[in-house]
């Protein structure tokens, strides 16, 4: 009788914590939102399939470490599934072979997602150990001296690498290496300076429920609820719930799927997920644990980085677009697709690019030129949008090289062409159904699927439905492209440039070239 009575008991306090704030997404009758008493939201949507997948997506990142937590995300993106209060390193890897099928996690600058994607069943244990991981990690000495040499050996990759590592540079430089312009690395300065008690109270001032929220494709809402109360219930909302600057901030309904997102792991997935980071610190978080300031300010600037033996030159062009609650944000990803470009040989058939502006006015021209592409790394409250170039360097008089001053006015043209000059409908159609599926295509993925709901329930408290994404794109006209390439790239708008060269020399006449072309913000 006991039994049967304590049953009732925990059936009723479940149904009333269902009934606090359960939300049956309006214009998306698959998606079921609910928020438990202490703020942590639960998001589910049905669709059919073989796998389950389900996520944890934390409202932190890179963007709001400070000096003396620098480099703390990049840490936690490593040191996730070791240890834990409750599991050995072995009983974690253990644990995580049973699932069967991928786990993982990522840090970004506005976001730290813990991901599982699993046979449907696997679903209690996928959690449980997202939240062992999230809640209860030990942190232990010797596994965090183990990942200080991992670390070591990325930072030597990517600095190998400049495809890698100047996005890096182009947003420390943009930003002024602050919030956005933080490393998603952690810098080598500071990799023995981190232990547990940095993390955990990094964890202690960002790991909050009311900055958290738990999406699921392919299990029933319920069960997804139950499951987060029973790992989860014991976090605490902040005490004195006070919005923060963000929530001044406009709502418009701007889908995550807009920006590229992928979920495969990579040795350096922190960095080529960069473009991708969408998260809006949307919370409620004691403004005492808040750093002074974490809005983006964007400053952009000019760096060259000398490098006499590098078998390419590089020049990177930004400017500061807009955030992802920006409506004009379509405008700019729909530009951003209609400039196109890519490698020399990854792509140039029909159906890859082959007609964007970068392909037919640059790549196509200029055999020297390896690689050019424009790309667009949105975020919440600002944006980087721009182009750049890597080419074969002049070795000598009769060299088929080029400097960065035979390079970058055909960089800068491309932009003043969407200032001074009508887009075709043609080619503007063409730039809006490669965007349309691409987002479309990239939703067929469960792992993509179920980080898209959780990182939109994190910021809009709903998820925007594919049709509304694509009514918006199909609103993108040449009249509003030029009205968004005036905002963001005419000389009475327009920030300073950010400019970022790498190679054999330095590009010297960037203003005078800006100037030449009408394009706005000189460095």
């Amino acid at each position: 009788m006991r039994r049967a009575t304590s049953s009732l008991i925990r059936s009723s306090l479940r149904r009333q914590r269902r009934a606090y704030a359960s939300v049956r997404v309006d214009d998306n009758p698959l998606v079921k939102i609910t928020t438990l008493p202490n703020k942590i939201r639960v998001a589910t949507e049905s669709t059919p399939g073989h796998f389950s997948a389900v996520g944890l997506y934390v409202d932190a990142g890179s963007r709001y470490e400070t000096p003396s937590t620098s480099g703390v995300s990049h840490f936690l993106d490593r040191m996730a599934f070791k240890s834990t209060s409750s599991r050995s390193d072995e009983e974690m890897a253990h644990a995580v072979d049973k699932l069967g099928g991928q786990i993982l996690c990522s840090s970004s600058r506005e976001s730290i997602m813990y991901q599982s994607s699993h046979f449907h069943q696997a679903t209690p244990l996928a959690l449980s150990l997202i939240a062992d991981t999230a809640l209860h990690a030990s942190f232990l000495p010797e596994e965090i001296d183990a990942q200080r040499e991992a670390a070591r050996y990325e930072i030597r990759e990517v600095s190998a690498k400049p495809e890698m590592i100047l996005p890096e540079i182009l947003h420390e430089v943009a930003y002024s290496s602050k919030t956005l312009g933080n490393p998603l690395l952690c810098p080598e300065d500071r990799i023995d300076l981190i232990d547990q008690p940095t993390m955990k109270g990094f964890m202690k001032q960002w790991y909050r429920p009311e900055r958290m929220v738990i999406a699921g494709a392919g299990m029933p809402h319920e069960e997804l609820v139950e499951l987060t109360d029973k790992y989860f219930s014991s976090l605490k909302a902040a005490p004195s719930p006070t919005p923060s600057a963000s929530s001044s901030r406009s709502t418009q309904q701007i889908p995550s799927p807009l920006l590229h997102s992928s979920s495969t792991p990579s040795p350096f997935k922190s960095l080529t997920r960069a473009a991708s980071s969408y998260l809006y610190p949307i919370t409620n978080t004691d403004p005492a644990l808040i750093p002074e300031s974490t809005a983006a300010a964007y400053t952009g600037g000019s760096h060259f980085i000398h490098n006499p033996t590098s078998e390419f030159n590089h020049v990177y062009l930004a400017f500061e677009g807009v955030g992802i609650h920006d409506d004009d944000v379509y405008a700019l990803a729909t530009m951003q697709i209609l400039l196109g470009g890519g490698g020399s040989f990854s792509a140039g058939g029909p159906g890859k690019g082959m007609y964007s502006r970068l392909y037919t006015h640059i790549l196509n021209h200029y055999p020297q030129i390896d690689h050019c592409a424009s790309f667009h790394h949105i975020y919440t409250d600002s944006s980087l949008f721009g182009l750049f170039a890597s080419f074969v360097p002049a070795t000598g008089r009769h060299s088929a090289g080029n400097s960065p001053s035979q390079i970058f006015p055909h960089l800068v043209h491309q932009l003043s062409l969407l200032l001074y000059t009508p887009t075709p409908e043609g080619d503007l159609q063409r730039a809006k159904n490669q965007l349309k599926s691409s987002l479309m295509m990239a939703l067929e993925s469960r792992a993509v699927e179920v980080e898209d709901l959780g990182r939109q329930v994190l910021v809009h408290n709903r998820k925007v439905s594919v049709s509304e994404m694509c009514a918006k794109i199909d609103a993108v006209s040449p009249k509003s492209v030029r009205r968004v390439a005036q905002r963001i790239f005419s000389p009475e708008q327009a920030k300073r440039a950010t400019v970022v060269v790498m190679g054999r020399e330095d590009l010297p006449d960037r203003d005078m070239t800006l100037r030449k072309y009408g394009v706005g913000g000189v460095v």
